[in-house]
């Protein structure tokens, strides 16, 4: 391949990095078109914490062509090492420089680095040569490593890295690590949103005695629930952002109402089902996905698949997916957790509940879902148990 055609596919590389949101699928990615670049037949990814790097991404083809792609990623643990010269790739975060070797296994003794072979033995491989660059963006910051294994010619044969490798690669890693930021900007920009919808979702549940926990817990029930729907991975991300918000409109509930202790009357419970149109007055009108379809959630999560419940008496496909989700994961949790004013249910009391309700309160898509991801749910209901 010409320079002028490594350029025009570099660039062509930096504008389909640039385009990836997730930071997870962008990792993969970068590893990926590194290797593609230099024919490498592994790579691996480290990203920088302070005094730390993260090995985050792992691939490699002859193990995964040797026994499977769901071995190549058992074969890979993450995990967290020092900067220091203990190993090439360590030390490539800490000076900065680019390291291309021939054969790992015949440094001289004087260089500053040494190889880590574990990673070898662990999966019986043997790594050869190794292309090893440091990420730097903008501000002239070592943001990560991206470390290439075994570049191969033609036939298959290990052969060291083409010197003319070093800048192109180089310049890639440099795209990657502008890349890397934006996206982990975006990561903890959605984490802070996300957070901010909690504490204000928690406002509302605080006047109700219920607790951050729940908003956690149910939202997660949700975002699994359409997991096992099939959602896209956005769309169930959706779920869980806007989950929150469903009891929104219990800030527009009387105290006399909403905190009485004993059964309310038949007056007072006409008023508390309002918080469902109250929620969707507080949420309408927004130019915004998520705030939409916090409305549309607020509006029907007490919506029954039978048509019995409230507040316009939808039934079947006319409930919004979103609040069919929301009304399970609801349920469950209400009914699952202990409160000052109730016992919580043993958890198989719970489940023949919600059994008994499918096709009545639930649609049945949604609870089949439900219990296809039960493991799931019930690792978020240890995660976030509330203390007795």
């Amino acid at each position: 391949m010409d320079e002028q055609k490594m350029m025009d596919k570099l660039i062509n590389i930096g504008i389909a990095l640039t385009s990836e949101k997730r930071l997870d699928n962008l990792l993969e990615k970068i590893v990926e078109e590194a290797r593609r670049f230099t024919s490498a037949d592994a790579g691996s990814l480290y990203l920088k914490e302070e005094d730390h790097i993260h090995f985050v991404v792992s691939q490699n083809d002859t193990i995964r062509k040797r026994a499977g792609e769901k071995q190549e990623k058992d074969s890979f643990l993450p995990f967290t090492m020092p900067i220091s010269n203990e190993n090439i790739a360590g030390y490539v975060a800490l000076s900065g420089k680019v390291i291309n070797l021939e054969d790992v296994y015949n440094i001289p003794l004087e260089m500053p680095f040494r190889f880590n072979k574990s990673y070898d033995e662990r999966n019986n491989y043997t790594t050869r040569s190794m292309l090893v660059v440091p990420m730097i963006n903008n501000e002239n910051e070592i943001v990560g490593v991206l470390q290439l294994i075994n570049s191969m010619d033609e036939n298959g044969k290990v052969i060291p890295f083409k010197p003319q490798y070093e800048k192109l690669i180089q310049s890639l890693a440099s795209q990657a690590a502008a890349a890397v930021q934006m996206a982990q900007l975006r990561e903890e920009l959605k984490d802070s949103n996300l957070e901010m919808i909690e504490r204000l979702s928690i406002a509302a549940e605080f006047r109700d005695k219920d607790t951050a926990l729940h908003i956690k817990r149910m939202s997660k029930y949700s975002q699994i629930i359409a997991d096992g729907l099939g959602f896209s991975k956005e769309d169930s991300e959706m779920i869980l952002f806007t989950a929150p918000m469903h009891d929104i409109g219990k800030l527009g509930v009387p105290d006399s109402i909403l905190l009485k202790p004993a059964k309310l009357t038949a007056e007072e419970f006409e008023e508390m089902k309002k918080h469902t149109t109250y929620g969707a007055k507080i949420l309408r009108d927004s130019d915004h996905k998520i705030i939409r379809q916090a409305e549309k959630i607020a509006l029907s999560h007490h919506e029954k698949w039978d048509g019995t419940g409230y507040p316009n008496g939808l039934s079947g496909e006319n409930i919004p997916i979103e609040g069919r989700i929301v009304a399970l994961a609801d349920v469950f949790d209400a009914l699952s957790v202990k409160r000052c004013y109730k016992d919580a249910l043993p958890l198989d009391i719970v489940e023949k509940i919600i059994h008994n309700d499918t096709g009545t309160h639930f649609d049945p898509k949604v609870t089949k879902a439900f219990f296809e991801n039960y493991d799931r749910i019930l690792d978020v209901f240890e995660k976030y148990r509330e203390e007795d």
